[in-house]
């Protein structure tokens, strides 16, 4: 499921911002000039030999606060946007999700303490917190959103990740909710891969899928280009729509890449286009 973490890729910006207000000053100085060199860079050789360093050193600083939200939620966003972005071998793609995913966790908890239990409540009683959150937690609502949805399509060969599925859409629907434009719009794009990576037979809703694509291209205007190629890769070829992949994708590489925030991702987003596009014809 490489590409659905690439997709998330887009929204470490914004995110790590965010969560760099919740650090001692040393360290969010820190956070916030390696975090831009990262999100801004349009070298991804560079990127990719570099940040393991960085994800390293996350996880040095967690080691002696384990107890920061902002350190933990930045070491689960760049976790999860590395390996999407640059981790081929399918193992090393679950670790590095796993960790994301027990970061996200557990800084959620810390800020909400009725997400401690997330995953193992009953679903009414899941449902009635998420229902109860405002415009305050939105952030972190939609941070344990996406590292729970990079999760479970990293897992998709098992029943049982796939069974969280409705917590983590449950938890994203609120994020729209309460701030439809978070992130750039960043929930939708969960929504819609959630919606998609199954075909409607085994429970997927791709027309659904498509609304919430189309939203967060809206939402980010049409700067994001790992939506459309999202779009491309899941919707598209879900219902063998070659006209609409191959639109997409060619307006993805046509596209200037560098975007405050959004240029690294940008580039990915375009690399993945051509990977898309040459093997269309095998697909279709």
């Amino acid at each position: 499921m490489r590409w659905i973490s690439i997709a998330f890729l887009s929204m470490a910006g914004g995110m790590l911002v965010g969560c760099a207000t919740m650090m001692s000053s040393v360290t969010r100085n820190l956070a916030d000039g390696l975090t831009e060199a990262i999100i801004n860079s349009d070298d991804l050789d560079t990127v990719r030999d570099g940040a393991p360093a960085y994800l390293i050193l996350l996880d040095g600083l967690i080691a002696q606060d384990p107890d920061s939200p902002g350190l933990l939620m930045s070491a689960a966003t760049l976790n999860s946007a590395y390996a999407g972005a640059f981790v081929v071998e399918p193992e090393r793609e679950i670790l590095m999700t796993d960790k994301a995913f027990d970061y996200a966790q557990r800084a959620a908890c810390l800020e909400i303490p009725a997400s401690c239990v997330a995953r193992t409540q009953p679903f009414d009683e899941f449902t009635g917190w998420v229902a109860d959150l405002d415009r305050r937690k939105v952030d972190v609502a939609y941070r344990l959103g996406t590292a729970w949805a990079l999760w479970i399509l990293a897992h998709s060969d098992d029943w049982g990740a796939i069974a969280e599925l409705g917590r983590a859409k449950a938890l994203m629907s609120r994020v729209v909710q309460l701030d439809e434009g978070h992130a750039g719009g960043g929930a939708y794009l969960a929504l819609g891969a959630m919606e998609t990576f199954l075909p409607a037979a085994m429970g997927g809703h791709p027309e659904l899928g498509r609304q919430h694509f189309e939203r967060a291209i809206e939402l980010s205007h049409g700067r994001d280009l790992i939506v459309k190629v999202t779009f491309a890769q899941l919707y598209a070829r879900l219902i063998f729509d070659r006209e609409l992949h191959d639109r997409l994708l060619v307006e993805v590489l046509e596209a200037e890449p560098r975007a405050d925030g959004l240029t690294l991702s940008n580039l990915v987003a375009q690399r993945q286009a051509r990977e898309l596009l040459s093997t269309a014809d095998e697909y279709f």
